[in-house]
């Protein structure tokens, strides 16, 4: 999943489209996004090879969520009309629980949706494919192999 989600983010950047990471906080209150990581990447953290390999870039945006959903009591949306998205590509772990919860309140919000099966993991292979099922058939979500995936500059730019 990491290889496949760093090679669609490198074609994502070459084509001027912005990635947004959207972690968790996991209660550390006073944490902001750069010691996040550094959390992440810490000695006996489960994931830190994925987080490691996935690091943010500089010009990456990022926002730090209390829950399971990247929009919940996050300034995701506002951000995303800024930068004039009008369909999201939605990766990451915890795929039945994260990327689901997300890509959901995305379509609430009138939102296209990708989901690439190969750049989610859940922590069971079927729950993964049953969530991949699920989003396709009641979020209408475009269940998309990351290699396929057709990016266009101009769903990156301000209108």
């Amino acid at each position: 999943m990491a290889e496949a989600l760093c090679a669609l983010k490198s074609r994502a950047k070459q084509a001027g489209i912005p990635a947004i990471y959207a972690n968790d906080n996991f209660g550390r209150w006073r944490s902001d996004f750069p010691n996040l990581v550094q959390y992440c990447l810490g000695e006996n953290i489960r994931g830190k090879l994925v987080a490691r390999r996935l690091a943010p870039e500089p010009d990456d945006y990022f926002i730090l969520k209390p829950k399971h959903s990247a929009f919940y009591q996050t300034n995701l949306e506002t951000l995303l009309k800024y930068l004039g998205v009008h369909t999201v590509i939605v990766t990451g772990i915890a795929g039945d629980i994260c990327v689901l919860f997300t890509a959901n309140d995305a379509y609430m919000r009138d939102l296209n949706i990708i989901v690439p099966p190969d750049c989610i993991a859940s922590e069971d292979l079927e729950q993964t494919q049953l969530v991949l099922a699920l989003m396709h058939r009641v979020l209408k979500a475009d269940i998309t192999p990351s290699h396929q995936i057709m990016l266009d500059s101009h769903a990156s730019k301000r209108q």
